[in-house]
């Protein structure tokens, strides 16, 4: 095997092993294991790229795949390693080096190969979880797999077919029409977070901005990426640029309401760099690419005034960890926050530390991502907070679970929901 088909080896000398990543790692502080920490699966990256370890390893699979990759370690390497990206390399090349059950390949190429990348398959399987919610089979399914027990009998109740109704574009006219900006929807998003997607809308339409959407784009490929598969992840970057490009022309800011997916796509030039046909427009592409939570810190007029929505009592922001620590972007979301006028905002400790969604790790690895979730749920009972607030559809995921476990009523929200009730009821207001 090509050592450089696994990691990028010259990257993994970089690590000086200083140790600074160790008090950042979730899963080593909950393990104390060196294997466990940044720095020791990067020893078994050099050391499987070197021959001296096999790439089917199973103590190197299993860190691989406890690794939640949330790069707050990136944050405070001294010497720049940039953990994420050689994750990912690493696990597309053991997926490859070492074949999984054929329950778990079969159970990988649903959802990743024919779910996620359809909006029509994903609108099915939502279809399947709402039912199964309604008459309980979820109740009894959680009673058959105590692995997913906990995730399955508190997770948020699917909304109806009329809530999860898509955002359509609005035509306008030539006189007076707005610039444009593209707002991805992503695939499960729309689904189970309908609300948060049409927030967004409301709150870019505030900003100034046309809102144009995809009918045929599903998936961005972050998932796929970050679970070792990258063909398929290139696939639908492609496929993603391709659609988003032909709503608006190729200069139109793409916004995007999950932080996952922005980091993605932000980085599809890299994704993409040795595709000769591809690797210019990726990177064009990638450049024009915002988070939602800095699009609009920049974009909302001044003259703006939002207003405190009835009922948002004291308010805490937890970051997520691809906005933070994949993207930097912190301060515009506590600036949106903070431009509400009545909103009571408390800092959340530890908010840039992982809540353990990690996309598909809550579901793949239940107990794991429950218990780093714990220390986020003593934080956020410090704050006295009645609603958390988040960027990334994972994470609002993650809490809504965590806090349905510890039977709270604080309210999960989206920082899009928190902005778009706060803006004002007509023009001029």
């Amino acid at each position: 095997m090509d050592p450089q088909s696994l990691v990028d080896y010259a990257a993994s000398l970089d690590c000086i092993h200083c140790g600074l990543c160790l008090r950042t790692c979730p899963t080593y502080q909950l393990t104390g294991a060196e294997s466990s920490s940044p720095r020791g699966r990067i020893y078994m990256m050099r050391a499987v790229a070197e021959g001296a370890l096999p790439a089917n390893d199973p103590t190197y699979r299993e860190e691989l795949d406890f690794c939640l990759v949330c790069r707050h370690c990136e944050s405070v390497c001294p010497a720049g390693v940039r953990f994420g990206e050689m994750m990912e390399v690493a696990r597309d090349s053991s997926e490859r080096a070492h074949a999984r059950t054929i329950l778990v390949r079969l159970a990988r190429w649903l959802g990743l190969g024919v779910v996620l990348p359809s909006r029509w398959w994903t609108a099915r399987a939502m279809d399947l979880l709402f039912v199964a919610q309604r008459t309980g089979l979820a109740r009894l399914a959680a009673r058959c797999l105590p692995r997913a027990a906990g995730s399955l009998a508190h997770f948020p109740k699917v909304p109806t077919w009329r809530e999860r109704r898509r955002w359509l574009s609005r035509p306008e006219t030539t006189a007076g029409e707005r610039p444009a900006a593209v707002l991805l929807e992503g695939c499960v998003m729309p689904e189970l977070f309908a609300a948060a997607t049409r927030a967004s809308a409301q709150v870019l339409e505030a900003c100034g901005r046309r809102v144009l959407t995809s009918s045929s784009h599903a998936c961005c490929g972050a998932l796929h990426a970050h679970n070792g598969d990258l063909k398929r992840a290139r696939e639908l970057a492609t496929q993603t640029i391709e659609r988003l490009d032909a709503l608006a022309g190729d200069s139109t800011p793409i916004v995007v309401p999950s932080a996952g997916c922005s980091a993605h796509m932000k980085a599809y030039g890299k994704l993409l760099e040795d595709d000769p046909v591809w690797s210019k427009r990726a990177s064009n592409f990638a450049r024009r690419v915002a988070d939602f939570s800095e699009f609009v810190a920049r974009e909302l007029p001044a003259q703006v005034r939002l207003e405190v929505a009835a009922g948002v009592g004291r308010v805490t922001y937890d970051d997520a960890c691809h906005l933070c620590h994949g993207q930097g972007v912190r301060t515009p979301p506590r600036q949106l926050l903070d431009r509400v006028h009545g909103l009571q905002r408390v800092e959340l400790e530890g908010s840039e530390d992982c809540c353990g969604s990690a996309g598909i790790y809550s579901l793949l690895r239940p107990a794991d991502s429950q218990a780093i979730f714990e220390r986020k749920w003593i934080a956020f009972q410090a704050t006295g907070a009645s609603v958390l607030v988040t960027a990334n559809p994972g994470c609002q995921l993650q809490w809504h679970c965590g806090l349905a476990r510890h039977a709270s009523q604080a309210q999960v929200l989206h920082l899009s929901q928190v902005l778009a009730a706060a803006l004002p009821t007509s023009p001029g207001a």
